[in-house]
């Protein structure tokens, strides 16, 4: 997400390319930041959320959901399940996609330590302090006899440090560090391969073939060997372990495009991904539906379950690349002119990334007993949680070493 530049405000044309790719691609990465926020917000009210334990130690759901409520919709667990097939791999896309050009700028011993600046730093604080206390209701709905001193027993027992989101921040300055390195051995690999990328600009479905081909190669054998659902943790350095490779597959796709220029790849605002947005949208919703009537199928006839596995596995990588580059031609496609509500919403993105999830967990758990449907419960705490960690983001950034990082 850091890697992320923001459209310049002064003496260029609002029209130039490098402005509008900003733009775009910047407001793109604000909308995606939003729809983390709701898929977090109505997690506590999907109907098949496993229940929480006793204790912190007795089950680890609490970590994915960490606060239950007794309503529950089955509209939330299509949105889920929308969100869990794309969102973070163009996450990984959107902040590979200017790494490049950083690179080339700073150098990488700079370009290294600005990332330990924007990344490391707030990876810490969002491990060592905001996850506690996104977790600490958790602790709250699961103790009868709730105290902190019980809460941070529990916690420490638990052979890891629970991180939250913020898992997203260490692994992306692990992929920066990947970058980095390539850029010392290898400095004109990206750029070499950012232009045999551009002579797809005008064939997208070949891009679409090669982008599903390279992410199955990452993604399918892991699936084979691990469980789809398993984390790896180390301290509080987690990560999915089936989708590791296939983000950072994303992340260095989106480098090269980017070494190369992105106004002259795919991604070019007048090519035919960007005019053939609506073909696009509607393929994402179709590969979607398919994908998840297989994952029905599979789930309720267990026999069927190792048959269909790799097909399950082919289905994620192909509705993530296709729902990915459907998001991407319609920002690339439609977001041409500054609005001040996206502007900040850009500008507080990774502060609203990082703060969220505490403004959900608490929300949730205050809603706990009132008289609402699911429905009407996530919308208030997606609101609630949107709001308040976009004013706390925007407070923090006047003071001015926070801005440094946010």
């Amino acid at each position: 997400m850091t890697g992320m530049m923001t459209a310049p405000a002064r003496a260029e044309s609002p029209t130039a390319p490098a402005v509008n790719y900003h733009l775009a691609l910047g407001y793109l990465r604000a909308f995606v930041t939003v729809m983390v926020v709701a898929h977090h917000a109505v997690l506590g009210y999907h109907p098949y959320a496993p229940p929480h334990g006793t204790s912190l130690t007795e089950s680890g759901w609490w970590r994915a959901f960490p606060v239950l409520d007794s309503q529950r919709s089955i509209g939330f667990a299509i949105f889920v399940g929308f969100n869990d097939t794309f969102f973070m791999s163009l996450m990984f896309f959107l902040s590979g996609l200017f790494v490049w050009n950083s690179l080339q700028r700073k150098g990488s011993g700079t370009f290294l330590r600005d990332r330990v600046l924007r990344l490391g730093i707030p990876f810490a604080v969002a491990a060592a302090l905001l996850a506690p206390l996104a977790y600490y209701p958790s602790y709250l709905q699961m103790s009868p006899h709730p105290s902190f001193g019980a809460f941070a027993r529990q916690w420490l027992s638990l052979g890891d440090w629970p991180a939250g989101p913020a898992w997203f921040v260490w692994v992306l300055l692990g992929f920066g560090c990947v970058a980095a390195v390539s850029f010392r051995v290898a400095p004109d690999w990206a750029p070499r391969l950012g232009q045999r990328l551009s002579k797809l600009s005008d064939r997208p479905v070949r891009f679409l073939i090669l982008l599903v081909a390279v992410t199955a190669v990452a993604y399918i054998p892991m699936t084979r060997i691990y469980d789809p659902l398993y984390w790896s943790a180390f301290g509080p350095f987690t990560f999915q372990t089936t989708r590791i490779f296939h983000y950072l597959a994303y992340f260095l796709i989106a480098a090269a495009l980017g070494a190369w220029g992105i106004e002259r790849g795919v991604l070019a605002s007048h090519g035919k991904l960007a005019r053939r947005w609506p073909a696009w949208c509607v393929s994402s919703l179709v590969v979607f539906v398919v994908v998840t009537a297989a994952t029905v199928v599979a789930l309720t006839s267990p026999a069927l379950l190792p048959k269909l596995s790799p097909v399950l596995a082919f289905g994620f990588v192909l509705s993530c690349a296709v729902t990915s580059l459907a998001f991407l031609a319609l920002f690339v496609r439609f977001a041409r002119s500054r609005t001040a509500i996206f502007d900040s919403l850009r500008d507080n993105a990774y502060g609203i990334y990082l703060l969220h999830y505490a403004c959900v967990s608490w929300l949730q758990y205050t809603l706990l007993g009132a008289a609402l449907p699911a429905v009407v419960k996530g919308t208030l705490v997606f609101a609630g949680a949107l709001v308040l960690s976009w004013a706390v983001s925007a407070a923090l950034r006047r003071v001015p070493a926070v801005a440094r990082v946010l």
